[in-house]
């Protein structure tokens, strides 16, 4: 029997404007952060929301709303992780909404574009324990980074 999914993205709001493309093909390859699916998978999106802006005030709400349309996994787009600067609240939102929703947060949608990864990795932005276990669910090869740069 084919497994179902129901997922929501809460993305950063200085991106917005954002279509979702590098979310939703990274879904339908199951690469970056939806590698956990299996390709036989189904998995809907039935939420897709900004932030509202720092620090955060729509993570207070929009769960709840993803949760009574199916939702069981809020991911955070990968840029929540990889802006200038990431989230400084990331952490807190993904305890909030586990706590108070009782609901699955995976940190990261697409991979990580290689130029991203690249300006992070001189800036020392990720070399504290919790980064690195940030983003090692968006972290994908070489190869693939670049084809989301």
């Amino acid at each position: 029997m084919k497994k179902n999914s129901k997922i929501g993205i809460i993305i950063c709001d200085r991106y917005k404007s954002c279509a979702g493309g590098k979310c939703f093909r990274s879904l339908k390859n199951r690469e970056g952060a939806f590698d956990i699916y299996d390709k036989n998978e189904n998995v809907e999106l039935v939420g897709y929301t900004s932030c509202g802006g720092c620090p955060g005030g729509n993570f207070e709400y929009a769960p709840e709303e993803m949760k009574k349309n199916g939702a069981d996994t809020i991911h955070f787009a990968t840029g929540l992780i990889v802006g200038y600067p990431p989230c400084p609240y990331i952490d807190y939102f993904k305890q909030f909404i586990e706590e108070k929703y009782d609901m699955k947060v995976v940190l990261g949608t697409h991979p990580i574009p290689e130029k991203y990864y690249t300006t992070h990795l001189n800036l020392k932005t990720w070399e504290s324990g919790q980064w690195e276990k940030n983003i090692k669910p968006s972290l994908a090869d070489k190869r693939i980074r670049l084809a989301y740069d």
